[in-house]
């Protein structure tokens, strides 16, 4: 039984996607582009836009991995598309990183 355990959860291990290790300093300086909606430190001015200090920064590589592949639909949801399409994977884990580290 203890063989089965471990052959499932090295299976489940080995079959998540993997996930760069982003750079908070790369980050920051990609964020510029980010600025206009989500403020200077991830905080907003405009509250129809979502501040991004101290979310997770999982949630955040993902959020803009659906917004690049189209996987997130409506709101401003096509503003984002076109922020990110050109974005490389590293490019989307530093700006996770970058917003991860700012205090909320």
């Amino acid at each position: 039984m203890k063989k089965l355990m471990a052959a499932v959860v090295l299976t489940a291990v080995v079959s998540l996607p993997a996930l760069a290790a982003g750079d908070a300093a790369a980050g920051k300086s990609k964020a510029m582009t980010c600025v206009a909606c989500h403020g200077m430190e991830g905080k907003v001015t405009v509250p129809m836009y979502p501040n991004l200090a101290g979310q997770n920064a999982m949630y955040l590589e993902q959020a803009l991995k659906d917004y690049k592949s189209g996987g997130r639909s409506g709101g401003q949801a096509e503003v984002m598309k076109a922020y990110v399409g050109n974005l490389s994977e590293q490019d989307i884990s530093d700006l996770a990183a970058y917003y991860a580290s700012l205090k909320p």
